[in-house]
């Protein structure tokens, strides 16, 4: 197939979006083209798909690693009916864990507990690392070496966002959790030991 027109290229990126197991950066994007386009005519394909496909359930977007279809949020009810299997429920522990890493990264162990004021069972680190959505990045220059912990680009990618500037203010984050907390409360306290389950 000759590519003629910028309409030529515009259906081959659709084409690659909607194959791909995963977003695809502009660079990638490129290099299916002999002669390179450039990234100006490839960045105006994709605003040009990205307003091709608006009011349809679903739409192209830009995450950290680069561009994908997604089905719009409002869909997704219809969407898990479908579904057999019931998405993976992580417990408070994994969720503040991955929130201190998230906001207050590059973070050790030593820092999280600090924070959280219990210890940070090693289960909890591993399902984060599993999920691939916490690496370590590096290593404390202090005694012991402890490793620093941060998110990935699959953590943005999952949570669609394209920067950790994207994540919501600290403020909306506890106003969420005084909703969860009256739940929480008419439930029995775990003995300590109990908490860091996985």
């Amino acid at each position: 197939m000759l590519l003629n027109t910028p309409e030529d290229y515009k259906r081959v990126i659709e084409t690659a979006l909607l194959a791909a197991h995963g977003p695809l950066a502009t660079s990638e994007l490129r290099r299916m083209f002999d002669p390179d386009p450039g990234p100006e005519l490839v960045r105006k394909l994709l605003d040009e798909l990205r307003a091709d496909w608006e009011g349809r359930g679903v739409e192209l977007v830009q995450s950290a690693s680069g561009w994908r279809f997604q089905t719009r949020l409002e869909f997704q009810v219809y969407l898990d009916r479908l579904k057999d299997e019931k998405p993976p429920r992580y417990s408070r522990a994994v969720l503040e864990t991955l929130a201190i890493i998230a906001y207050r990264q590059p973070v050790t162990r030593g820092d999280i507990e600090d924070i959280r004021g219990v210890a940070v069972s090693p289960n909890v680190i591993k399902t984060l690392e599993s999920r691939g959505w916490v690496d370590v990045v590096g290593h404390r220059d202090t005694p012991g070496r402890p490793a620093l912990l941060a998110t990935t680009r699959r953590f943005l990618d999952d949570l669609g966002l394209r920067s950790l500037s994207e994540l919501p203010p600290l403020v909306e984050i506890e106003r969420m959790m005084d909703l969860v907390e009256p739940q929480e409360i008419a439930q029995p306290a775990a003995p300590a030991d109990e908490e860091e389950q996985v």
